[in-house]
């Protein structure tokens, strides 16, 4: 497997930086004993309370370009702290990366409490999935009782989206106002359809719309 090195202490102080050797020559010995290519070896001096760091995003960018398959800590800490920790555990874990430390000298073995508020997350994420669902299917619903034919009027909805200024059919968003749609519902009938749009740029944009 490939795997990406992480190390991290907390402070700047020079002292640490002895730490932060130690801990790289270990996690390379054990990715030895594991047979472990080395695509590339992190390091950085920062809070682990932190989730804004530069390592851990270089890390995740690894993970999800699919150019690295596990991630090898010292331990758990390492990685980071609080709830910095358990949403970084739950990032990897959608990204089906496999995590090795020195301290278990094989695969991280999750505490009880940690596996089960990672298992709670899990639960909420996929009822949150279900909430959105539900409210595009609800909103799409209440258009389609109020007259709103969406395959007939929205002809540009397999354009691929990501220009500089989103598109989205503005004509679209007016029909919807009329039909006493809230600028929430009408944004997630767009998002369901496959504009991605915020709610803030659907109002804008009417307001626009509406000075023209």
């Amino acid at each position: 497997m490939r795997a990406i090195i992480y190390c991290r202490v907390s402070t700047d102080k020079k002292s640490q930086e002895t730490s932060l050797e130690r801990q790289k020559q270990e996690l390379m010995k054990l990715a030895e004993r594991h047979g472990f290519i080395i695509v590339d070896c992190i390091e950085e001096q920062e809070s682990g309370y932190e989730i804004n760091r530069d390592g851990i995003f270089q890390m995740l960018d690894y993970f999800s370009t699919k150019q690295a398959d596990c991630l090898l800590i010292q331990d758990e800490t390492r990685l980071g702290r609080g709830n910095t920790k358990i949403a970084l555990f739950r990032q990897l874990q959608k990204l089906n990366v496999s995590i090795y430390t020195i301290i278990h000298d094989g695969q991280l073995e999750l505490s009880e409490s940690d596996s089960m508020v990672l298992d709670i997350v899990s639960i909420v994420e996929e009822y949150q999935r279900k909430i959105h669902n539900a409210k595009i299917k609800r909103g799409m619903k209440k258009a389609i009782n109020e007259g709103y034919n969406p395959s007939k009027n929205f002809k540009n909805r397999n354009h691929a989206p990501g220009r500089e200024r989103v598109s989205f059919p503005i004509e679209e968003v007016i029909r919807l106002r009329q039909k006493k749609l809230t600028f929430e519902e009408i944004t997630t009938i767009l998002n369901g359809l496959g504009y991605s749009v915020s709610k803030a740029t659907v109002h804008r944009r009417y307001k626009e719309y509406q000075k023209a």
